[in-house]
């Protein structure tokens, strides 16, 4: 990766072929085209620039108090400048750099420099001095990063690199240390400690590993530092050692490379300050030197500045002790509490101090508050005269008063990200703030952010969420890219998972419910071309379709899209069978590109392209369309656009870091491996209206009108827990290592964080927290004790949820609410109709409808119940029903059609799996293939147990022991039947019943087939189920029923003709005697034996069970499909919809 506010390297750009219009996102705002122009080239539709040669006005200078201007006119020497919150220290530093260009004694722009933290930072400064000279050549404004970069690259041997020295990005320092460290256990190159050896591949390792080469480079250490501190660390020893021996190898592996990391560019840029013939070029050419936010930097930097600041030289540093949170980063608060002795002045005294007393940005109400938080937090070896001036500001010139604090507690989590929510709104709707002029801060992104955006964005709050708060996999819109490159390198990685994931996906955007037809009509044609064949998953059989489609795209397809009419109710399965089309289409071409050895992003460029579809519909064009239009649509596809460009500017970098070739292969394993987000530094701008959702730490030098700090509770904010637990980087010092931080110093950087989160407000500071009313639950943070302080604000706790959410939904069912209630006034009720009809026929320019659902149109329960345009069932064919089958439908008709026909059945659950293991155990014993011996079936239990998935330890060992004791009872009461003869086992079963027009299909299996004494046919059914069933429902129970009446309408004719003849079987087409059917209850019974459940013989004739199979066969014809309360309800899937509970009962009548 190339160094942040370099020059980009020459040959770095291919052409519009490869890259496409995409690429002109990044260059320009949205709106972008997102697919080639059809009948042009890509580079058509690329906008003409002109370079606008207009010299800017100059800006006029603005009103300094009397602070300020001492720091304007400093003309030598080092200066330390405390400037809190809203103060105007980027006003004083601006103004203090024009008037080192302007005045007496002018200096050219290239001896003045400008350092801070932060791209955006540097350029907001370098823009502001532009505008106050009035354009032309302005002093280098840079990053620390950014200098410390160009020094290094203008003093490298220009014979080191075939290619300029490059900078690795966060994520991609952590991946190379992992597999570095990875390495170095497999090669046996370092003897690492053997408590750490297993553990070094993991992001845990790398992490403290990291933080400890961060810190010593910081500290100037090198590899031998290190391993002379392992030599007194103790029982850390050994892994110090390793850690030093570590940081050698690493070093090398940069060198190698031509790369280098942040920590390590400044390390080396410090060293160059100090080289005598360096430091003397460098010192002649710097005679103003202005550094911001001072607090932030860290032993390097400070060492960097030391070697580059002269004598003669004016050095102002502009920072808040205050306001230092990036320790974590290596920020060392010392640096500025201690500069005015490091950096004295030439004759040995402190350094100048000056305390910017003027706070504008905010009235007393917040300042007072924000202080409150700080308390009595020392900032020595600063001086008391110094430290109270700095806390104790004027509130002078606060455009908006003297400011509001909430302070305001919820029962949950959920609950205050719906009041939040509901605060936001009122504060656009009722004061008229604009989006932009909110935000919502946090203590951690990834717990408090995800949740929140979904709550705010529900509620119709636009949000504006950095996008590299994640990395960069996490996001939504890469998922399926990432997906879909796995598949295209391996093809054995086309799981039935993954290829429901990407039709689902915008790749190929199908409906699920298009997905299962397809699925039902591949299951269909399988059973007619191998009748007797062992049926597929329709999952397997649909991952099947779509790899013989990648394999080749003109395949012929299971049947064709214009005999779907013949499908019946499953008419809609083309639909399916197109997305499954392109699906493969983009397969196939991508592998194409992989075979011709093309990069990572020209395979991205294939799938994408790939998705493009002509007129419009497809993906980059939906995309653009949403952005286009704005709105919430617009900004989720801004963010998905972003995330997409984001990939692709990750493949690019691929190519771009090293020599050669990288296939995809090795692209998705280091992005997959990257576990840590992308570096804040590279930040993108804000667009358009929207609040923002971010963290404490990334506020740091914004402001908004309304701010709310979220989520502040106790072990939340504050979190003092260490960062670094196994190596202990905290620790270490020039010196070797020294007691840990203590808890009180944790403790006061989180109270400065707070503090520069509640100093972002202008005009309302609004601090959440829950504080749960149970015992153990949740409560607020100390930091809302001291924010209120001495009652000057009160504290109130709401309960609940917001009554009605200020939105569009919200106010449309208020108005449906009023203009339906007939116990309100005609007048009023009128009223609300008009105002509905308002709404609903309020459109957009494009003439797209912007409220549809204030139309009755789309309101539940007031149209008429419609019907299907295509039967549940086949109205020529024969219904078709199984045992189970009739016995759910006959207990409850809506839990069958749900079940069964809608599909809308929950996961397997772990005892289903139970049952298997027991029944396929049963089969194997009663066809003697295994040995009716415990021991043994225990041992083939052993081999699949772990496979069920249980969700505690303790629940797997109970269940384990139960199925124990199932098979134990299955083996007593199979070793005790002698008088009964054993037929069939597992046996499957396919008839017909003369039942209604069409007559009823039965299909199935028997668990035990057996002959008593006297040739009558008995079924044992058995089962795993915790309960027996009553005596009135066995009578009657469908199942059994079913069973019997297959065995009547010739269910064992399939035997073998040896077989029925040697057990005595009538001819086929003979029915046998039925003498009845049993239930098994394995996990039930007395001792050894299980409990035997019996249903008598149904008898000759039209039974009861024809009479169910009859009236079954009616209401599927009719497509009534009733809700039956009864025993079943307890464990029904269905109970929220079910019309019969309180969960499911109609709203409207």
């Amino acid at each position: 990766m190339g160094c942040r506010d370099a020059p980009a390297r020459s040959g770095a750009v291919r052409g519009p072929s490869v890259r496409g219009p995409w690429w002109d996102r990044s260059m320009s705002s949205p709106p972008r085209p997102t697919s080639p122009p059809e009948g042009s080239p890509p580079e058509a539709s690329a906008p003409r620039l002109v370079l606008d040669r207009t010299a800017p006005l100059a800006v006029d200078a603005p009103g300094l108090d009397r602070e300020q201007q001492q720091v304007v006119a400093h003309r030598r020497g080092p200066m330390l400048v405390l400037a809190g919150p809203g103060t105007g220290k980027t006003t004083t530093l601006v103004e203090a750099m024009v008037a080192r260009l302007e005045g007496e004694d002018p200096l050219r722009p290239e001896q003045v420099l400008g350092l801070t933290f932060g791209r955006k930072a540097a350029q907001e400064w370098r823009e502001r001095v532009t505008a106050r000279v009035g354009g032309g050549v302005v002093p280098m404004v840079s990053t620390f990063h950014s200098f410390a970069y160009a020094l290094v690259r203008s003093h490298a041997d220009p014979q080191a690199f075939a290619e300029p020295l490059r900078l690795l990005s966060g994520p991609e320092q952590e991946l190379r240390l992992r597999e570095l460290l990875t390495n170095s256990v497999l090669d046996g190159r370092l003897a690492w400690p053997p408590e750490l050896r297993a553990a070094l591949g993991t992001a845990g390792i790398a992490g403290e590993v990291r933080a400890v080469v961060a810190k010593a480079r910081a500290l100037g250490m090198d590899p031998l530092d290190l391993e002379a501190v392992a030599a007194h660390a103790g029982p850390l020893g050994p892994a110090w050692r390793s850690v030093g021996q570590f940081l050698g190898e690493y070093l090398d592996v940069l060198d190698a490379q031509g790369v280098t990391d942040y920590t390590e560019v400044v390390h080396r840029a410090a060293l160059l300050t100090h080289d005598p013939v360096v430091q003397r070029a460098l010192r002649s050419q710097y005679r103003a030197i202005f550094v911001d936010e001072y607090q932030d930097t860290d032993p390097a930097q400070v060492r960097l500045l030391q070697g580059l600041v002269g004598p003669s030289a004016s050095f102002i540093v502009v920072g808040d002790p205050d306001q230092s949170i990036y320790t974590f980063r290596g920020a060392d608060t010392g640096g500025i509490l201690g500069f005015r002795d490091v950096f004295a002045a030439a004759d040995g005294t402190a350094a100048a101090t000056v305390v910017l007393r003027t706070t504008r940005r905010f009235g007393p109400v917040i300042g007072d508050a924000a202080a409150r938080v700080l308390r009595t937090a020392s900032l020595a070896p600063l001086p008391a005269d110094i430290v109270r001036a700095h806390r104790s500001p004027a509130f002078v010139g606060a455009r908006y008063g003297d400011g509001v604090v909430d302070v305001t507690t919820f029962d949950s989590e959920s609950a205050e990200a719906a009041h939040i929510a509901d605060a936001l709104r009122r504060a656009h709707l009722e004061q008229g703030l604009r989006w932009e002029e909110m935000a919502v801060l946090v203590r951690s992104g990834r717990r408090s952010i995800p949740p929140l955006r979904r709550a705010l964005i529900s509620a119709g709050v636009p949000v504006e969420v950095a996008g590299d708060e994640l990395p960069l996999q996490e996001e939504p819109a890469v998922a399926p890219l990432l997906a879909i490159l796995s598949a295209v390198i391996d093809p054995a990685a086309l799981s039935d998972e993954m290829v429901h994931e990407l039709l689902l996906s915008p790749l190929a955007d199908a409906d699920p419910a298009d997905i299962r037809r397809l699925g039902r009509v591949l299951r269909r044609l399988e059973r007619e071309s191998e009748p007797q064949g062992r049926p597929t998953p329709s999952s397997t059989l649909l991952t099947r379709l779509v790899a013989e489609l990648a394999a080749d795209p003109s395949a012929i397809l299971p049947f064709a899209p214009s005999s779907s009419g013949s499908l019946g109710r499953d008419a809609r399965a083309h639909v399916a069978l197109e997305a499954a089309r392109r699906l493969g289409r983009l397969l196939h071409d991508a592998r194409a590109v992989v075979a011709d050895l093309g990069s990572a992003e020209e395979v991205l460029w294939s799938v994408w392209s790939g998705c493009a579809v002509r007129g419009g519909s497809g993906w980059p064009q939906r995309l653009e369309a949403a952005a286009l239009r704005g709105g919430d649509a617009g900004r989720r596809a801004d963010a998905a656009l972003d995330a997409v460009l984001a990939l692709f500017a990750a493949a690019e970098r691929v190519e771009e870091r090293y020599s050669g070739h990288r296939g995809v292969a090795n692209f998705l394993a280091e992005l997959r491996a990257q576990q840590i987000p992308a570096d804040t530094l590279a930040e993108k701008g804000v667009r358009g209206p929207a609040v923002r959702l971010l963290t404490a730490h990334r506020a740091k030098g914004l402001q908004w009108r309304l701010v709310v700090v979220a989520c502040v509770q106790e072990g939340v904010w504050p979190d003092i827990r260490r960062r670094g637990s196994l190596l202990q980087a905290d620790r270490l010092e020039r010196s070797g290592l020294v007691d840990a931080p203590p808890a009180v110093e944790l403790l006061a950087e989180e109270r400065r964080l707070f503090f520069v989160a509640c100093t972002r407000a202008q005009e309302r500071l609004l601090v959440t927290a829950v504080a749960s009313t149970l015992a153990d639950g949740p409560t607020s943070s100390r930091f809302l004790e001291d924010l209120v302080g001495m009652g000057r604000t009160e504290p109130r706790h709401l309960s609940g949820r917001p009554a009605r959410p200020l939105s569009v939904p919200g106010l449309i069912a208020g108005l449906r609410a009023v203009a339906v209630d007939p116990a309100r006034p005609p007048a009023l009720r009128e009223a609300a109709v008009r105002r509905l009809a308002v709404l609903a026929h309020a459109s957009a320019e494009d003439g797209h409808r912007l409220v549809p659902q204030a139309h009755p149109d789309r309101w539940w329960g007031l149209l008429a119940p419609t019907s299907a345009t295509v039967s549940v069932r086949p109205e020529d064919r024969p219904l078709e029903f199984s045992g189970s089958q009739l016995s759910t439908f006959t207990g409850c008709p809506l839990k069958w059609f749900l079940g069964h026909e809608v599909k809308a059945e929950v996961a397997r659950t772990t005892a289903v799996g139970f049952g298997s293991i027991v029944h396929v155990l049963a089969d194997a014993v009663a066809r003697e293939v295994l040995p009716a011996d415990l021991e043994v079936l225990d041992g083939h239990i052993d081999q699949v147990w772990g496979q069920l998935g249980f969700e505690a330890l303790w629940e797997s060992t109970a269940e384990r022991r139960l199925v124990r004791d199932a098979v134990r009872r299955y083996l007593h009461w199979h070793l005790s039947r002698p008088e009964r003869t054993f037929v069939a086992s597992e046996h499957a079963f396919d008839v017909s019943v003369d039942i209604g027009e069409h007559g009823v299909h039965l299909r199935g299996s028997f668990d035990r087939v057996e002959l008593d004494p006297q040739g009558a046919v008995h079924i044992a059914d058995l089962k795993t189920q915790k309960a027996k069933v009553g005596k009135v429902d066995l009578a009657q129970h469908p199942q059994m029923g079913v069973y019997q009446v297959a065995v009547r309408e010739g269910a064992l004719d399939s035997l073998p003709q040896q077989v029925r003849s040697d057990l005595g079987l009538p001819e086929v087409g003979d029915p046998p005697e039925v003498g009845g059917a049993e239930l098994v209850l394995l996990r039930l019974g007395k001792g050894e034996a299980p409990e035997i459940q019996s249903q008598p013989s149904i008898g000759p004739g039209v039974t009861w069970v024809d009479e169910a199979l009859g009236a079954a066969e009616s209401l599927v014809r009719q497509e009534h499909f009733p809700a039956r309360p009864g025993s079943s309800c307890r464990t029904c899937d269905f109970t929220r919809l079910c019309p019969t509970k309180g969960t499911g009962t109609e709203v409207l009548p």
